[in-house]
């Protein structure tokens, strides 16, 4: 069982339980959800591809469009297959209730970069669900390239959106932040859609943080089961590693070691030895376990 950190919003800690039954998703589609406060029409068609041609590139086509759906072709992205090159899609459906969409306790928990993210989701009742179709067959840095553009268009594309929520990271931003960023192009995805989760053990002094979001590029994410160390170091750690696995296709091999932290920073003389395991903590994925020596938590059978 794991006991949830405290957020700033929140009044009470939650005990959360472990769920081994949930596992990762194998289709690996990217779905991103717009709230809004009130029910929204689809924008215009006209309206809609030109906002897409500005962040996915000129050649962006409108293939289908109606009340329930719209899609776009970004012919500037290519899927190869061995009958041909086709370009990848992205759906936007129509505005609806969010009855049907459950948000669980560990997810709403995990949404640190939003700091009313409880209020948000209390007056949010309606959501604009979109996603890409066969992107988990593109080079994983053209899809994420893609995907962060798409981002930028849909809010675009839905001024009324207050939040968007990354379904696979459960990582929640509003408007604003995603509208005002300054993140660097190549670090988009790793800010926005992958979430650095943090949880305290129960009846213990030992705590995991891991990453969610990387599995979306079929890269592995990360996990750190440690005691008796900053945590806001690892943090950062995590955030480093997972940029140095996305930048270089993941070079990590089993049994091999990772500049540790010594005195919050990192430390060529500290290896952190990296083995891959099923996540300690849902959904059930592969992750890469990083063993913080004489800081590691529960029993290491390596």
């Amino acid at each position: 069982m794991f006991f949830k950190k405290k957020k700033s919003n929140e009044t009470e800690n939650k005990t959360l339980k472990q769920d081994l039954t949930q596992k990762e998703k194998n289709d690996r589609v990217f779905i991103i959800h717009l709230l809004m406060k009130e029910k929204c029409k689809m924008p215009p068609k006209e309206k809609m591809l030109s906002i897409a041609q500005k962040h996915l590139g000129e050649e962006t086509e409108c293939f289908c469009y109606n009340s329930k759906s719209v899609g776009f072709a970004p012919h500037k992205y290519k899927i190869q297959f061995k009958e041909g090159v086709i370009p990848p899609q992205l759906l936007v459906m129509e505005c609806m209730s969010m009855d049907s969409y459950n948000i669980d306790d560990l997810t709403k928990s995990q949404m640190w970069d939003c700091k009313n993210s409880a209020e948000i989701l209390a007056e949010c009742k309606y959501h604009v669900i979109a996603t890409d179709i066969l992107g988990s067959t593109m080079d994983y840095k053209e899809r994420a390239e893609m995907l962060m553009n798409y981002m930028e268009a849909l809010i675009e594309m839905y001024p009324e959106c207050e939040a968007i929520l990354f379904q696979t990271s459960g990582k929640l931003f509003t408007r604003e932040q995603i509208k005002n960023h300054k993140i660097p192009r190549n670090e988009r995805f790793i800010y926005f859609a992958v979430n650095i989760r943090f949880f305290n053990i129960e009846n213990s002094n030992e705590k995991i943080i891991d990453t969610l979001g990387m599995n979306i590029l079929g890269l592995p994410d990360l996990q750190y089961h440690f005691h008796d160390f900053n945590p806001n170091y690892i943090v950062n750690h995590a955030y480093d590693t997972a940029y140095y696995i996305f930048e270089n296709n993941n070079l990590i091999k089993n049994g091999e070691t990772v500049d540790g932290i010594s005195e919050g920073e990192f430390d060529r003389n500290v290896q952190w030895e990296c083995h891959y395991e099923q996540s300690l903590i849902q959904p059930v994925r592969e992750v890469i376990d990083i063993c913080m020596n004489e800081y590691a938590g529960g029993k290491r059978t390596y």
